[in-house]
């Protein structure tokens, strides 16, 4: 059993979903990084389930991706 939240099996389609996002916006990990004010290993620790990101966090995220948060919690959900 994981020992963190972030490592739920429930938890792996978000790192997937943000991970799709960004390359969906055709930024890098660093260029992604640059836009939300953050080094690029937090980027990849986001995206690799090491951080678990908070839901200010992943709005952030999906503007910096050119996308409506909303849009992609419903895409979440769809799953």
């Amino acid at each position: 059993m994981p020992t963190k939240p972030q490592h739920a099996r429930r938890y792996q389609p978000v790192t997937t979903l943000i991970r799709e996002l960004r390359e969906e916006a055709g930024l890098t990990q660093r260029a992604l990084a640059n836009r939300l004010s953050q080094p690029q290993s937090w980027v990849y620790k986001c995206e690799t389930g090491i951080r678990r990101m908070d839901i200010a966090e992943f709005c952030d995220w999906c503007k910096a991706c050119g996308v409506e948060p909303g849009r992609a919690i419903r895409r979440l959900l769809r799953g």
